[in-house]
């Protein structure tokens, strides 16, 4: 009888296990990729960027009730904070003995070594009039002067009279910042990078 030339159809000897094609189970399949979802947006929500909302007036006209941000907090691990930023920061000890437990986002005003002080309606840093065409009004109190200790920062909301800020209740501890608020994205019609920095009187504005 003539040798049959054709491969077998099956397989006369069973591969080894490790030669077996195991098939995962959907499902399972399924929550190992929301895990590692999961996972990758829990890193990236507290290493890399968050997005928050606005629930007050204080930083009118910045920034309007319910706009919605991107907070990045990258940059501070490189470099210091700059007069200017619009940041995001945890209470300090004396906001969480008044129970406050929420962020708070504000203006970096004064850096570590400043003096400040508030005045006939301007802020002065070592003396130097700031020109801030970003705030809802001058403010109404006079405030300091202050010298700023190293690793604080002076904050102020840019609705200077309806703001419970640095002038209130002092400096914001480097650990306490969150990160930097860097874009809006809500809503559509007011999309953009927040970059307006306070300028010194016998400066010449800066061109967008």
């Amino acid at each position: 009888m003539p040798e049959n030339s054709q491969s077998p159809v099956e397989p006369t000897q069973k591969p080894s296990g490790t030669e077996q094609q195991h098939e995962e189970n959907p499902w399972v399949e399924t929550i190992k990729t929301l895990v590692t979802a999961g996972i990758l947006a829990i890193g990236i929500r507290t290493f890399v960027a968050e997005a928050r909302y606005i629930p007050s007036e204080s930083m009118l006209p910045t920034l309007e009730v319910n706009d919605r941000l991107i907070i990045e907090k990258i940059s501070y691990h490189f470099k210091n904070p700059q007069r200017g930023d619009v940041v995001v920061f945890n209470p300090t000890e004396i906001l969480q003995q008044q129970n406050y437990r929420d962020a708070f986002i504000k203006r970096v005003i004064g850096i570590p070594g400043d003096t400040v002080q508030v005045s006939g309606g301007t802020v002065f840093i070592n003396g130097e009039a700031l020109e801030e065409d970003y705030i809802n009004e001058a403010p109404e109190y006079d405030y300091g002067p202050v010298t700023i200790p190293e690793d604080h920062y002076l904050v102020l909301g840019d609705n200077r009279n309806n703001s419970y800020d640095s002038h209130y209740w002092g400096f914001v501890p480097r650990e306490k910042l969150v990160g930097k608020a860097f874009i809006r994205f809500w809503p559509f019609n007011r999309v953009g990078i927040l970059n307006e920095e306070p300028q010194f009187a016998d400066e010449e504005p800066i061109t967008p």
